[in-house]
């Protein structure tokens, strides 16, 4: 595995004075002040918690402050987005945010928020892909082979999510545009019932993140049909990533951004930023992405802000073209 010397040395170029110094040597005057809260909008325990957990561990050394997780489940991270929206542009409360920000301007009525008045991105984080998986016994075997059967008769395969709306739910629809099918989504209250009813054989595939299926896979009860990432899964490197299996530029995955309220300066902005491409570079936060089946993806700002962008655009074309609403 990399060492920390490597990693930091493997940076993107422009990022070297955030890591060695400028931010992290001169910090904003009089921050942080108090100790830093970093919202989750899921329960403990997650994908993002444990991201987010990993992170705040590596932030508070150069901080010189505790940095603390507050976690505000609900409605599709909407909870925690107002939280964040309401909170002080001070650099104390941030967000670990996932694609939801892009989606929901779409998915919720009237739109709970605009992440372009709202939002101040800092920093993209990384990426974990979603995957299709089904019945190993029972259920396609291929890709290939749930896309011919699609074809023959539409809507005869049906695919569990972890919910309408859901980040799986919407990269599936894409992927399934995107090979000319069409599919029966079955929504549910979260990964597990959905990964249950596909061993139980009740539906024949499910779409989750990478990390979810993973025992199943290993059990023999699962079989990764695809991995919706342009590379492959390090936890899954004997299956073809999407691009190999014939579409290549095709990417749908769960990614993470830091991001804090509109408003935020950007001499805070700048030190945050290089905070947490330090935690990029620790084995220990990327060895949790790793572990998720992702990548850390280190960069400046702007990816995060053009990352939300684009996906809010794709995003809110699918959901109008195929009238998908919230649980």
């Amino acid at each position: 595995m990399p060492n920390r010397r490597h990693l930091l040395t493997a940076l993107p170029a422009g990022l070297g004075l955030c890591v060695a110094g400028g931010p992290l040597s001169a910090l904003a005057q009089g921050y942080p002040s108090k100790p830093v809260k970093i919202i989750v909008g899921f329960a403990p325990g997650g994908a993002v918690d444990i991201i987010a957990r990993a992170i705040a561990q590596q932030m508070q050394g150069p901080l010189g402050q505790t940095v603390v997780i507050e976690n505000r489940p609900g409605a599709g991270t909407n909870i925690a987005m107002r939280a964040l929206i309401d909170s002080a542009p001070d650099g104390h409360t941030l967000m670990l945010t996932a694609n939801s920000i892009s989606a929901n301007p779409a998915l919720y009525q009237p739109a709970p928020f605009d992440p372009v008045r709202d939002v101040t991105p800092i920093a993209l984080v990384g990426r974990v892909p979603v995957v299709i998986a089904a019945n190993a016994a029972s259920g396609p075997d291929s890709i290939a082979r749930l896309i011919a059967a699609s074809k023959a008769a539409p809507r005869s395969i049906s695919y569990g999510s972890p919910g309408n709306g859901s980040t799986p739910h919407l990269a599936v629809e894409l992927f399934a545009r995107a090979a000319g099918i069409e599919l029966s989504h079955i929504p549910y209250k979260g990964g597990a019932p959905a990964i249950n009813d596909v061993i139980a054989g009740h539906i024949q595939a499910v779409g989750v993140n990478a990390l979810e299926v993973q025992p199943h896979v290993r059990s023999g009860k699962l079989r990764v049909l695809a991995v919706l990432s342009a590379a492959r899964s390090p936890i899954f490197p004997e299956v073809p990533s999407i691009a190999e299996a014939g579409w290549p530029g095709f990417e749908a995955s769960v990614w993470y951004g830091v991001i804090g309220p509109a408003g935020l300066p950007a001499t805070i902005v700048n030190q945050l930023h290089g905070l947490v491409q330090r935690a990029l570079a620790a084995p220990e936060v990327r060895d949790r992405l790793v572990g998720a089946g992702g990548e850390v993806q280190p960069g400046p700002t702007e990816r995060l802000t053009s990352l939300i962008a684009s996906e809010r655009e794709r995003y809110a074309r699918l959901i109008r073209e195929a009238s998908i609403k919230p649980d």
